[in-house]
């Protein structure tokens, strides 16, 4: 029996709060992992994508997630992509999308699923590959140490065999950790509200940034950031899903609007909305308060949490990057199921790895379409 159609009404219960808290399993090592390698202000990454979540849940009235772009968040971490062109990136994507918006159907129907699905393999076995080379300089023992990472991994295995939010309870243990191994860091803490700087980089970093990452990032944005994540919210609340278009324009809009104050890429996930669901959340409500804390945390603690992050357990912080990866990889098992896509997503993820991101979605384009013109298959059934 479907749903009524029309306005979703919201909530603020225990229920949507829970729910909130669904997709913070990607959120937090992303961004923990991106403020450390590319020097950004947490506070201010903090404070604008909560209020992209607030607007979201305003707009759309349904629990639609607001998530940092994967594969440019994978750039960052593992390729050493820099602050300015990751700001680049984020402007030259948000307005591409806008320009979009109006052929977006024609658009995906271009694209390969296989390679958009041997991006998110590559990039997550690439964050993964990084967490355990971060993860190699550990002592076996010690408040920050390979017996720390164990014990980490199985609490969060554990977690997720159960469908508890568990990230949440282990990132602050962290600081627990911290306070036990470093204790005069949290003596020279000083905080104060974030200092905002309207951000426009040079030429170079929008030339850079356009091939390391608006190209490989922009494929995975409108499959798994608009068709994957309309269709799921059609599924789950019938009648009242969001369209292509909209959504399109809104990850458009959302990063002219953060990126130049300092906040990162952005978008809207199939995965983050299948969190918030499964753990409670039916409404916009969910997400608006979750940008609520948000914002609070990043106005409050911004400061202090950049300090910390100098410092926070890499025990933890490389266990979260493991899960964070294998989540990527887990999301293009259907495409492996067939020869033709095992080889265009494994060719895909094997130049990523091997080289970079930019010149594994080259590759996988040319396998994509040598593959159709052996086998005659169109690189867009998953089934």
């Amino acid at each position: 029996m479907q749903e009524p159609s029309g306005p979703v009404p919201f909530r603020f219960s225990w229920q949507e709060l829970s729910g909130s808290l669904g997709d913070l399993g990607l959120f937090i090592p992303l961004v923990l992992a991106m403020t450390v390698a590319a020097d950004l202000d947490i506070g201010i990454v903090l404070i604008m994508a909560g209020l992209m979540n607030v607007i979201t849940g305003l707009v759309f009235r349904l629990p639609i997630p607001v998530q940092p772009m994967k594969a440019m968040a994978a750039v960052v971490i593992a390729e050493s992509m820099l602050k300015d062109e990751l700001f680049a990136a984020g402007i030259m994507l948000g307005i591409i999308l806008l320009c979009m918006t109006r052929w977006i159907d024609w658009v995906n129907r271009c694209i390969p699923r296989f390679v958009v699905r041997g991006i998110q393999f590559g990039i997550g076995v690439k964050l993964v590959l990084k967490a355990c080379e971060w993860l190699g300089g550990l002592s076996g023992w010690g408040w920050d140490s390979w017996s720390i990472a164990v014990i980490v991994g199985v609490v969060l295995l554990l977690m997720q065999l159960y469908n508890k939010p568990g990230l949440v309870v282990v990132f602050g243990a962290g600081f627990l950790l911290l306070l036990c191994d470093q204790p005069q860091v949290y003596r020279e803490l000083t905080v104060q509200f974030p200092e905002w700087q309207w951000t426009i980089p040079g030429w170079w970093a929008f030339k850079h940034g356009l091939y390391k990452g608006v190209l490989p990032q922009l494929p995975l944005t409108l499959l798994n950031s608009v068709v994957a994540v309309c269709a799921l919210s059609e599924s789950y609340f019938p009648g009242r899903g969001v369209t292509p278009r909209k959504m399109t324009a809104s990850v458009g809009l959302m990063n002219l609007l953060a990126v130049p104050f300092g906040g990162i890429p952005m978008c809207h996930g199939a995965g983050g909305l299948a969190a918030h669901y499964r753990f409670g959340a039916r409404t916009g409500g969910s997400v608006i308060m979750l940008g609520g804390l948000k914002i609070l945390v990043g106005l409050l603690f911004g400061n202090a949490l950049f300090q910390l992050l100098q410092s926070y357990p890499i025990s933890i912080l490389g266990v979260m990057l493991v899960f964070a990866g294998g989540e990527l990889m887990w999301s293009a098992r259907r495409s492996l199921r067939s020869k033709r896509g095992a080889v265009v997503v494994l060719g895909t993820a094997a130049v990523i790895v091997w080289k970079n991101t930019f010149e594994g979605f080259l590759a996988g384009l040319v396998l994509a379409a040598v593959v159709h013109l052996v086998t005659g298959g169109n690189g867009n059934d998953e089934s």
